[in-house]
């Protein structure tokens, strides 16, 4: 499959599971667990923005990291969940989180290589962060197993967006598209200091 049919289908993927899982499972009794659990990773700035970067990291890097690292970000993030779950202490979780944008977005800016292992390396350290934050913010009522499929689902989604968007600004912008996916990391990384700082 060539980059121009990846990205079309990195980014329809994306667009068409968003509004479909959300309304899954109508009329079940674990629906709430699993809207809240969907509903979790795009209810803040903070998650969105990491979860983009991470697929515009995968983008610019190429080959197997396309999938390999985002993931690598979502098995983490499930051990990191089963620690919230379980009321595990993981300390600096906020900063850890807020932190993420600012490295991920400030990767994707300087557009910096770094080989496949080192980049699972890298989202799967922050993922921890992540992870507890959605575990350990699960409603009472909420089944586990379907609030995790929830958030889960709705990481992978964010994470197709941003590999869908970063290949089609790549693959039809040539080096001007190479530049905005640079300026949108900046951007992200921006808004990462305002996250770690409280301003934003």
């Amino acid at each position: 499959m060539n980059t121009k049919s990846l990205a079309r289908s990195a980014a329809l993927a994306a667009f068409a599971l968003a509004p479909s899982l959300a309304n899954a499972h109508t009329g079940v009794g674990h629906v709430d667990g699993f809207a809240h659990g969907f509903a979790h990773p795009l209810g803040g700035l903070d998650h969105v923005l990491a979860m983009v970067m991470v697929g515009l990291f995968a983008s610019q890097l190429g080959g197997r990291a396309r999938w390999l690292v985002p993931a690598s970000f979502v098995a983490v993030m499930v051990l990191g969940g089963v620690l919230g779950l379980a009321g595990i202490a993981v300390p600096f979780v906020e900063l850890g989180i807020g932190l993420s944008i600012v490295v991920l977005g400030g990767v994707v800016a300087f557009n910096l290589r770094a080989g496949v292992a080192a980049a699972m390396a890298l989202v799967g350290f922050f993922a921890v962060f992540h992870g507890y934050a959605h575990g350990a913010e699960m409603p009472e009522s909420a089944s586990g197993l379907v609030y995790g499929l929830g958030f889960v689902l709705a990481t992978a989604t964010l994470h197709a967006a941003g590999l869908g968007f970063g290949l089609l600004l790549d693959g039809k912008g040539g080096a001007r598209g190479a530049l905005l996916v640079r300026s949108l990391g900046a951007v992200a990384a921006v808004a990462g200091v305002g996250v770690v700082t409280g301003l934003v």
